[in-house]
């Protein structure tokens, strides 16, 4: 091959329109992903988010969707003053800006109330101690119920009238009512006499103790 025929080739009208095909197709792909990514991302749209907080969740729901938005539950607290399904957060917050179709995180009022574990008490620490270890861990204390024993020492726990025992669990807005000693003087349930202290009170008071 010649350098005029290769030469003669290379310019002729076939290439030219062969590399402007090329350039049509490429300024098109172009074109079509910043189309696509504009409809994609929503570019300049802005929609605010309405105050949901303190609706029930289908009422949420329905607010969302007519604003072009989306609810998602992403956790779920207890507040025993709402009722069950009360939205009680959400993100973003009311009055931010985002984009149709864009999911609201929501945080609402669990349907079932919680419960917790009863802590080792009974017969193990003071009303003192143990008022302080409860209200420490969410528990509602109810009426103080008292017995004869080892004065102002917690003796037991109920809940619903019943005796409860460490590990149970109890729903967290039934109060817990402590049984607790009353006694200055107690009698020691092992040995089935009186305890070192109520033989010290008698002899200081010039008793006499008669076994």
């Amino acid at each position: 091959m010649g350098i005029r025929t290769f030469f003669s080739k290379i310019f002729s009208p076939m290439v030219y329109w062969n590399l402007f095909a090329m350039c049509l197709v490429l300024v098109g792909i172009c074109i079509g992903v910043w189309i696509g990514m504009e409809k994609y991302t929503r570019h300049g749209e802005k929609i605010e988010v309405p105050d949901i907080n303190g609706m029930l969740l289908n009422d949420a729901e329905y607010a969302l969707e007519r604003a072009g938005l989306k609810a998602f539950i992403s956790d779920s607290s207890y507040n025993r003053n709402l009722p069950a399904g009360t939205i009680l957060d959400q993100f973003p917050q009311k009055g931010s800006l985002v984009k149709s179709g864009r999911s609201i995180y929501l945080v609402i009022n669990a349907r079932q109330t919680p419960t917790l574990p009863i802590p080792d008490i009974a017969d193990n620490c003071s009303l003192r101690e143990a008022e302080a270890q409860l209200k420490a861990l969410g528990f509602k204390i109810g009426p103080i119920e008292y017995v004869s024993g080892d004065k102002d020492w917690v003796l037991a726990l109920k809940c619903k009238g019943q005796n409860v025992y460490a590990g149970e669990r109890v729903p967290i807005d039934m109060p817990v009512v402590l049984v607790v000693g009353t006694d200055e003087v107690s009698m020691d349930y092992d040995t089935g006499g009186w305890t070192d202290e109520a033989q010290t009170d008698s002899m200081s008071a010039g008793g006499v103790l008669d076994f």
